[in-house]
């Protein structure tokens, strides 16, 4: 039997840690067939060498991150152990900080894992950011939240979000109302962070003054975005001629963000994703990034990540 002991600054520490009825402290435990005690403030792991080592570094990991202002739950937890399992510990030190902004309820928007926190430095460093990955993992609500800083910092006049409303099995013409009422559901998503960042009287504020715009793709055409924080989402959805014509609305002093999910397209089966070409034809671009996250970093409930993979096996089964 091994044993090792990680030492802990203060009380709150400790109890942040263990957390309420020692749920953390139970689901590493769990993880790691290890025993968890309390010792003179401290806490000492004692288990099967292997096992205390990624153990210690597990629970080494979270007070970093705790003290950072990092929440440590359930999905926490398991990235922190998915880290570990990968040798990637050490990356962990990044999280947490300052954040990115703070929303209408006082919460401090931050990046929760390593991907995110590349995402962020990607759309920090360069104009225009293409975000790829699967749902759940924070893409447009953190291009959001950058958008809210630059609008807050007065590096931009405007934020403008749109995304093609292309049906996911559904038809437009079948919606009641007119057409603004026809695409509100696909701009529902963009509204909702929105919402979320400003809060309900300075978010309608913001749109009568058109400071906010939120918009289907196909209002795009024809116009020039200066001082702008334009997003474009599920992008996925757009055609070659679509993403072409976004991506050349580009103004001066504006800035681009664009998300989607390559692995959920809606198009007709004989047309291509503009997003794909995109990703290929803008890479080596120069101050053009492109991101991609994984599974490992979806922050919705964690069953989505098994149900992520779950999705790629069965399409690598079928090729």
């Amino acid at each position: 039997m091994a044993e090792r002991t990680i030492f802990v600054e203060n009380s709150e520490q400790l109890s942040t840690l263990f957390g309420q009825l020692d749920i953390n402290i139970s689901r590493i435990q769990d993880q790691y067939s290890v025993k968890v005690v309390s010792r003179d403030g401290n806490v000492k792991i004692i288990g099967d060498e292997p096992n205390v080592s990624d153990a210690s570094k597990a629970m080494e990991a979270l007070l970093r991150i705790s003290v950072k202002g990092q929440p440590l739950n359930e999905q926490t937890l398991r990235y922190v152990n998915t880290m570990v399992a990968d040798g990637m510990e050490s990356r962990l030190a990044d999280l947490g900080g300052d954040g990115i902004c703070v929303s209408s309820s006082g919460k401090i928007v931050r990046p929760r894992t390593v991907g995110q926190k590349d995402y962020i430095d990607a759309m920090r460093k360069n104009t225009i950011v293409l975000g790829i990955g699967p749902a759940g993992t924070g893409k447009t609500y953190l291009a959001v939240a950058m958008a809210v800083k630059a609008f807050r910092e007065h590096k931009v006049r405007k934020i403008i979000l749109t995304r093609p409303a292309v049906e996911a099995g559904e038809k437009l013409g079948f919606l009641p109302g007119d057409l603004q009422d026809k695409v509100d559901p696909y701009l529902r998503p963009l509204y909702d962070a929105l919402f979320d960042m400003f809060g309900a009287d300075s978010f309608s504020k913001y749109m009568e003054k058109g400071v906010i715009e939120v918009a289907p793709l196909a209002y795009m055409r024809g116009r020039t975005l200066d001082e702008a924080f334009i997003i474009l989402d599920e992008a996925q959805n757009t055609t070659s001629e679509q993403i072409k014509m976004f991506l050349t609305r580009l103004g001066n002093e504006s800035r681009m963000a664009i998300t989607g999910d390559i692995t959920q397209t809606d198009l007709p089966a004989d047309k291509k994703s503009g997003l794909v070409e995109a990703m290929k034809v803008l890479r080596g671009v120069p101050d053009i990034a492109i991101h991609r996250f994984t599974e490992k970093d979806v922050v919705r409930n964690s069953l989505v990540q098994d149900i992520i993979r779950a999705y790629e096996k069965y399409s690598e089964r079928k090729k």
